[in-house]
């Protein structure tokens, strides 16, 4: 018997399962691949971490998410400056959108 199934193994559902079963819950784990991670593992490749499936970008904000999740792997903080020509001139998009909205638009 357990308490919980975790479907799939990618962040949320090893980070579930890590907190359930520091919990003193029963919950096993299945996932398609062979390795837990999800789109965010990587393997050893003579010495070198290798990202499987390519680069991605964790997106959290919330401070507490951030710390749980770099006392189980280290993340790169990484911010993605999006950028956008309007008026034929080059807008950083957070800037852009910010502005925007201040001018009711």
């Amino acid at each position: 018997m357990y308490d919980y199934l975790t479907v799939g193994a990618g962040l949320l559902g090893a980070i579930f399962t890590y907190e359930a079963a520091r919990k003193g819950k029963r919950c096993p784990v299945i996932d398609k691949r062979p390795h837990i991670g999800g789109n965010i593992y990587t393997e050893s490749v003579d010495g070198i971490s290798v990202r499987k499936y390519g680069a991605h970008i964790f997106h959290k904000s919330n401070k507490a998410v951030w710390y749980c999740v770099n006392q189980l792997a280290e993340f790169n903080n990484y911010v993605n400056p999006p950028v956008a020509v309007y008026n034929d001139e080059l807008n950083n998009m957070n800037t852009f959108f910010k502005t925007r909205v201040q001018a009711g638009c």
